[in-house]
């Protein structure tokens, strides 16, 4: 593996899922071969990532699992691959009992540094003490960076830049609101007859979020 990542949120919907899958998608058309996790016992989300990467998506979960397992998992399906995009689950923090069994466990028991994807639709300058508390939150968690989701103008996109300049986190996209983007609801998988992936999604993601540096972690 060459690098590797743990793509969370703050809260469920913020987008997490559509730029996993995204990113899946675009390093995978790059021809890189991509290996993807999923955190927790999702058996949806998985379909979908084996769909983007052509390689089964691997479950990591600290509550039926332990630590050392989990582990053991992520080396041994991801030591031929380019890149490890895991897919968090539900808030970043968000466990069976406060933060265990949380992806911030995943990401702190893997080593793994979190980009987070931050919904910034009804915010600005808010988003600061909302960052602020997740990168102080726990130590052994690294939030490498930040890319905000449903961006509504080059102002809103200049003003969400001096959150991360202020906080010294590094911005790693700006992806813009598009209705086209939105996900309906999957009736627990099944139902399968909504598109995986667009090509617009993919566009999108090459041009506006910063891919080589994700490459970089």
């Amino acid at each position: 593996m060459k690098t590797g990542f743990l793509i969370a949120a703050p809260a469920s919907g913020s987008g997490k899922t559509t730029i996993a899958r995204g990113l899946m998608a675009l390093f995978t058309q790059k021809g890189w071969v991509v290996q993807p996790f999923k955190c927790g016992p999702d058996y949806i989300d998985t379909k979908f990532h084996a769909a983007m990467c052509g390689r089964p998506s691997i479950n990591l979960d600290t509550f039926m699992a332990t630590g050392e397992h989990v582990r053991e998992l992520f080396v041994r399906y991801g030591q031929d691959a380019d890149v490890c995009i895991v897919e968090g689950m539900m808030g970043l923090f968000d466990g069976y009992d406060r933060d265990r069994g949380s992806s911030a466990e995943i990401a702190s028991v893997l080593g793994l540094p979190v980009v987070l994807v931050v919904d910034a639709k009804h915010a600005a300058y808010s988003v600061a003490a909302l960052l602020s508390g997740f990168l102080r939150f726990r130590k052994d968690v690294r939030i490498a960076g930040v890319i905000f989701n449903r961006v509504g103008s080059k102002r809103h996109r200049a003003m969400l830049q001096e959150v991360c300049d202020d906080l010294q986190v590094e911005c790693l996209g700006f992806l813009p609101a598009c209705v086209d983007l939105e996900q309906g609801s999957r009736y627990l998988g099944l139902d399968f007859s909504e598109r995986m992936e667009s090509g617009k999604l993919v566009s999108l993601l090459d041009e506006h979020v910063e891919w080589q540096r994700l490459m970089a972690l």
